[in-house]
């Protein structure tokens, strides 16, 4: 296969590309790179350009296949939590920062992927074969019916009592959150006025911080908007948007690529929460106990990850089924050869460790 350039140059020209579409916290970037280099699973986590950059070159054959309007940055560790508008408690992929027009088994390829790289660092206990399995099941029996969204109140019994073991202390959330330094200054005010219109009441006294999260996105502007309402704290998160890394690898010359997040949302089966919205330049969204990421080192010790893999697959199934017929894929799917997600994601692995592993020497050799 192709070797590719080295990953510290691609790194260092991916950055240079993000910063000419927004503004780049130079501290946060630094804690990003330092982020990358202590596992694997957290380098994957960061670096989607790298992946979007190779994993057709890795895996041409999975990468023939029809596209659809998808993830791009899947992975384990992007579900979550929400509330829909009839206040129930939904699971489902959490971010689309890095949504573009893909064939569907990127997302299939790198969710496997990302199961066994955390498998490694002893974060899942599944082998590989088994997850990828789980995960294909999964997604034939979401392309079966047609797409059905992860409403836990009333289904999923497994997938709920992983998903709410986290819940159980909301104090700790506020605590955290409380806890975050102050913004200098003030927040640009657009973000400032996208965080009041997804309040209660705009005319609340809120206090800004500054939120450290996510690792993809570590280096962007991300704001936090904390008050005070109907006896008890609410807050909003005004994050800024950037296109997707593919749009950097696809070599799109407009000065302003189109951004597909509020898109996938919206035609995805899905039960959207009413207060995840873009505006302008910022993704907007609530933050709640129940309103977030899902950690894997957060589910209980005691759990069915092939459960949880398959309804990963599942979901999937529903963000592709927004953009493409359950019949074509399906009729995609039927003409692959056994075992071919597994291998794919094993290559993609071996080549992830490849690449984490030369940014840890880079860093080495910096510090010296």
């Amino acid at each position: 296969m192709p070797e590719g350039r080295p990953f510290p140059e691609a790194n260092a020209a991916y950055e240079r590309w993000l910063g000419t579409h927004l503004r780049i916290r130079p501290a946060d970037l630094r804690r990003k790179h330092t982020a990358m280099a202590e596992a694997a699973f957290p380098f994957l986590r960061a670096t989607f350009f790298r992946w979007a950059e190779r994993w057709v070159a890795v895996c041409p054959e999975a990468a023939d296949a029809p596209r659809v309007l998808a993830v791009g940055d899947l992975h384990v560790e992007n579900f979550g939590t929400w509330r829909d508008a009839e206040g129930r408690l939904i699971w489902g992929v959490n971010d689309y920062d890095e949504a573009w027009r893909l064939p569907y088994t990127n997302d299939l390829v790198r969710l496997a992927t990302s199961a066994l790289v955390a498998a490694e660092q002893n974060e899942l206990s599944l082998a590989a074969r088994p997850a990828a399995t789980a995960i294909l099941d999964g997604y034939l029996a979401g392309l079966e019916t047609g797409g059905r969204p992860f409403v836990l109140a009333e289904h999923h019994h497994a997938l709920r009592a992983m998903a709410v073991a986290r819940l159980k202390n909301p104090e700790a959330f506020w605590h955290r959150l409380e806890a975050m330094p102050p913004v200098r200054g003030k927040p640009p005010t657009s973000a400032r006025r996208a965080i009041r219109q997804m309040l209660p009441d705009p005319e609340l006294e809120v206090r800004f911080v500054n939120r450290l999260a996510g690792l993809g996105s570590l280096g962007r502007e991300r704001y936090v908007g904390i008050a005070d309402w109907g006896g008890g704290k609410v807050a909003r998160e005004a994050k800024a948007l950037a296109p997707s890394a593919c749009s950097w690898t696809d070599g799109t010359r407009r000065r302003s690529p189109r951004i597909y997040y509020q898109t996938i949302m919206d035609e995805a089966v899905r039960c959207p929460d009413p207060f995840v919205r873009v505006k302008r330049r910022w993704i907007v969204r609530r933050l709640a106990p129940d309103c977030s990421r899902i950690d894997l080192k957060a589910l209980p010790d005691e759990r069915d990850e092939l459960a949880l893999l398959q309804a990963m697959g599942a979901e999937t199934a529903n963000v592709h089924l927004g953009s493409a017929r359950s019949k074509s894929l399906s009729a995609d799917l039927a003409r692959r050869p056994e075992g071919w997600l597994h291998h794919a994601a094993a290559r993609m692995r071996d080549e992830v460790e490849r690449d984490w592993r030369a940014w840890r020497a880079h860093l080495r050799r910096r510090r010296r």
